[in-house]
């Protein structure tokens, strides 16, 4: 791991320079104040997205609308595993509904949908309602994030 990492504030979108051994110390943006690395869902807008998906530190996107039954259905898993695997990955989820032109951008013709992101480059999709255990051992598949 780098000695340092670039993390966009899922609040603001402002980027932050963080430490990589002060991940563990709860970061929080030099702008707004809000947590970096917290071991929640944040919910995102198109903005934040273009810029999070290059950070260094994996995010995971859970592509969602309200309408969707398993999409609501699978949010308490996300959240379950966003908390199992606070430091290593962030959790987010974006509304399709809300930003149609990155649903179209990224092909995403079914929901819920998974897309892992590091550097600007998708790692790995994963399709489907699925519970925390899955969604923990998609993450350790595609980015060795498994829990400590």
């Amino acid at each position: 791991m780098p000695e340092s990492l670039k993390l966009t504030c899922l609040a603001c979108g402002q980027a932050n320079r963080v430490p990589a051994e002060r991940l563990g110390a709860g970061p929080k943006c030099g702008t707004c104040g809000a947590g970096l690395v917290t071991g929640k869902v944040a919910a995102i807008d198109a903005a934040i997205h273009a810029k999070a998906k290059g950070d260094d530190l994996p995010l995971v996107v859970d592509y969602w609308a309200a309408w969707c039954g398993p999409c609501r259905a699978m949010a308490p898993e996300f959240a379950r595993a966003s908390e199992t695997l606070k430091g290593r990955v962030r959790f987010a989820k974006l509304d399709t509904e809300a930003a149609p032109k990155v649903s179209q951008q990224l092909g995403i013709r079914g929901i819920p949908l998974l897309i892992l992101w590091r550097g600007g480059r998708e790692l790995g999709r994963a399709a489907g309602q699925r519970p925390a255990a899955q969604i923990v051992q998609f993450l350790q598949d595609k980015a060795g994030a498994g829990p400590r």
